[in-house]
């Protein structure tokens, strides 16, 4: 803890404050820390229970992510209230462990639109990689329904999920980009020369504009 205090920057806590993190802790600096330490089950509980968000980021980059059990998961979804806390331990834990189908469908139906978000990004990662089993139409329907109205951080997880369909499934693209350009979610988002708009019908022709590039 003492060494995290030592590399917490006033500035990057001000940049992150924007975003609704409570760090300032330089995150090249910190994975340094994560390969010295390397892969320690308990002193990674030991970190989360502190509740200290730099802290927590450690804990995720050094735990073993299958050695969680599905409700110990689940308790520290909901008690992970910052974004990039949320974000690393859904891809950096929860994706990796036994429980996470399981886990994604109860997520996804929580009232908690913060814990439903995880439940969206679970599904995402699925249309990527193991679309198998999936009601892709239903999630389309699900997604044309309810994202216009969502709360923020469980509309950008639909969205994410809206363009992943898109992108990945062809007989989809048409009714994907359909559903973007009518709801227009994220059509006048703030984009970095570069990178590409998380508007659906933009994200989705890129990328697919760029696999067929290759």
């Amino acid at each position: 803890m003492t060494e995290l205090a030592a590399i917490e920057d006033p500035k990057t806590r001000e940049v992150n404050k924007k975003h609704g993190d409570d760090h300032g802790v330089n995150l090249s600096m910190l994975r340094a820390i994560a390969k010295r330490l390397k892969t320690q089950q308990e002193l990674a509980r030991q970190l989360w229970k502190t509740t200290d968000t730099a802290a927590r980021l450690l804990a995720i980059l050094i735990c073993r992510p299958k050695a969680f059990e599905r409700d110990e998961l689940d308790v520290m979804l909901r008690d992970a209230r910052t974004p990039k806390v949320h974000d690393w331990l859904v891809n950096y834990v929860v994706k990796k462990n036994p429980h996470s189908e399981e886990l994604r469908l109860a997520w996804s139906a929580d009232p908690d639109p913060v814990v439903a978000s995880a439940g969206w990004a679970l599904t995402t990662e699925r249309v990527a990689r193991k679309p198998e089993g999936l009601d892709l139409a239903g999630l389309l329907d699900v997604i044309e329904a309810e994202m216009r109205d969502a709360p923020d951080r469980l509309q950008w997880a639909m969205n994410h999920c809206l363009a992943q369909i898109g992108i990945e499934h062809p007989e989809h693209r048409v009714r994907a980009i359909g559903i973007g350009e009518r709801l227009e979610v994220l059509k006048d988002y703030p984009t970095s020369p570069g990178c590409t708009s998380p508007f659906a019908p933009i994200w989705i022709t890129e990328m697919v504009r760029r696999q067929h590039a290759k």
